[in-house]
């Protein structure tokens, strides 16, 4: 029987954990949370996760929530999977990056399907929803020149050593065509991705 229980919904952040799961060949089970029949709003799913959002991972020490605190402990938990740099600084500099997609990057997503979050007028709402192509650009602009910059260190996130944050860089990457941004003005994250889609772990979480 897994220790570990994934809930999930397709399209979501919750795919950079299933990534990091199956990297680690860790034992998990996987329950899909139904949006569109509002299940993450259910009182069992609220009990699960009161923030009624995914990922949420259930472990025999309690649930934890929010992508980035679900990937170090994949990470962690599964030490041996080599998937987080073991040094204060680079486990740092992997943190920052993974915070960026969780509070910049996918918010910056977020204001196409979820307006309503942050405002009940329609035209307010039709106007954050213009804004996402732009914000999405000078999102993975920053990546681009900043965090896969230099490709002689290696052709991942942090380098030569493969990371967490790679799945995480994945999947967000993965919503740029919904929000009407083509991956292609990004060769280095287009690259970074086609290398993602050919290793088995992401095979196996896609399928």
């Amino acid at each position: 029987m897994p220790v570990l229980t994934l809930y999930y919904a397709p399209g979501t952040c919750a795919q950079a954990v299933r990534i990091a799961l199956e990297e680690a060949q860790a034992p998990h089970a996987l329950v899909r949370v139904d949006f569109a029949s509002q299940q993450q709003r259910t009182p069992e799913y609220l009990a699960v996760n009161p923030k009624g959002r995914v990922p949420a991972l259930a472990t025999e020490h309690g649930t934890l929530t929010e992508t980035p605190a679900l990937l170090v402990y994949v990470a962690q938990r599964f030490a041996q999977a080599n998937l987080a740099p073991s040094d204060a600084f680079g486990l740092a500099r992997m943190q920052e990056f993974n915070s960026y997609l969780a509070s910049t990057v996918h918010i910056a997503h977020a204001h196409r399907p979820r307006a309503a979050r942050w405002a009940d007028e329609p035209e307010a709402q039709a106007a954050m929803q213009r804004k996402v192509p732009a914000n999405m650009r000078e999102c993975f602009a920053l990546i681009e020149r900043h965090y896969l910059a230099d490709a002689a260190k290696g052709p991942w996130v942090l380098g030569e050593q493969y990371s967490v944050a790679d799945g995480y860089l994945f999947t967000v990457a993965g919503w740029l065509k919904s929000d009407g941004v083509d991956i292609a003005e990004f060769p280095r994250v287009a690259a970074h991705s086609q290398r993602m889609a050919q290793r088995p772990a992401v095979q196996r979480a896609l399928a």
